[in-house]
């Protein structure tokens, strides 16, 4: 379990960090209804997904890291809203902070980072879409100039039920 004072250090992933990201990934799956994908994945069919995000670009992938480890703590992503030629201008952030790291502003950190590295490339508008309820979330999109646009209602099914989902935006 990492300290509450350890240092956090925030950097491009890699595909060094293959194995610990899709772990880190289908806790989520197994345990949430924060990603709509029901079955854990492979490294190896999670490699697609880490190599659509190069370290320059518009399509982004941070990870956060304790100081002098390579212990994941959390990442954040910027990846396409929709795959038509338009909506190139636009990408769908998402950020998942290992459970036993949060409430130590890993989340700021890694969304801070991501907008750092977007803000010199061409993405005019970021969206983010939140599995219902999930207070802490939409708190931490506020605090980055996020507003909410609307509310998908029942969108996804998990665990034998119906889940919302909030959607915002922000100005790039």
């Amino acid at each position: 379990m990492p300290s509450e004072h350890e240092e956090v250090q925030v950097r491009p992933g890699a595909e060094g960090d293959l194995t610990a990201l899709t772990d880190l990934y289908n806790h989520y799956v197994r345990e949430t209804a924060i990603t709509f994908d029901t079955a854990p994945f492979t490294p190896e069919e999670r490699l697609p997904w880490l190599l659509s995000h190069p370290v320059d670009g518009p399509y982004r992938l941070m990870v956060a890291t304790g100081a002098g480890s390579r212990r994941i703590l959390g990442h954040a992503t910027s990846s396409p809203f929709r795959p038509e030629p338009a909506y190139a201008t636009s990408v769908e952030t998402t950020a998942r902070v290992a459970p036993d790291a949060g409430r130590r502003g890993i989340g700021t950190l890694l969304h801070k980072a991501l907008f750092e590295a977007l803000a010199g490339e061409d993405p005019h508008r970021a969206y983010a879409g939140v599995a219902q309820p999930n207070d802490a979330s939409a708190r931490l999109h506020e605090r980055f100039g996020f507003r909410h646009v609307g509310t998908y209602r029942e969108v996804g099914r998990k665990f034998g039920r119906w889940w919302d989902v909030a959607w915002h935006e922000k100005p790039l």
